[in-house]
């Protein structure tokens, strides 16, 4: 692929990030090609695993009123596998990651309401194969990328 094939794709990426709905005359005018170009563009990225699939992007009112935690999770170490399947099943766990340290787990809660969040705090904490956790409610996101 040549520098300007990549230039091209690193700023249809960004256009799609910001709106993935945008068609694709729109997406052809922004960047200055045609529209078979953009078409072929998305189908490689596609097929390369660089996009992996489309999302919805919560609005800012929306966003702006739920409730966040990071809660970090020490598990027995046999029921690893176990306690990280029984917490993708919770649709309230918007992120879940590995961590080092003295904790293994880094799950990222989202709920309408303080007392969502105290029963789904308590409902992590009770799992079995949890040994302990720790919450930090997030008051206010100062940079998001």
């Amino acid at each position: 692929m040549t520098a300007r094939g990549e230039e091209i794709d690193q700023r249809l990426l960004a256009l799609l990030r910001a709106d993935a709905r945008r068609n694709v005359s729109e997406l052809a005018h922004l960047l200055g090609v045609s529209r078979t170009a953009v078409y072929s563009s998305i189908e490689r990225l596609e097929r390369q695993g660089t996009i992996a699939g489309y999302t919805v992007r919560l609005g800012d009112s929306y966003d702006r009123s739920l409730i966040r935690a990071h809660v970090m999770i020490k598990v027995y170490p046999k029921a690893t596998h176990a306690t990280q399947d029984q917490l993708a099943m919770i649709p309230a766990v918007a992120a879940l990651h590995a961590i080092s340290g003295e904790y293994d787990l880094i799950a990222m809660l989202e709920a309408q309401t303080v007392g969502q969040l105290n029963d789904l705090l308590d409902a992590i904490g009770a799992m079995e194969g949890v040994e302990r956790t720790t919450s930090s409610v997030i008051l206010a996101t100062k940079l998001q990328r």
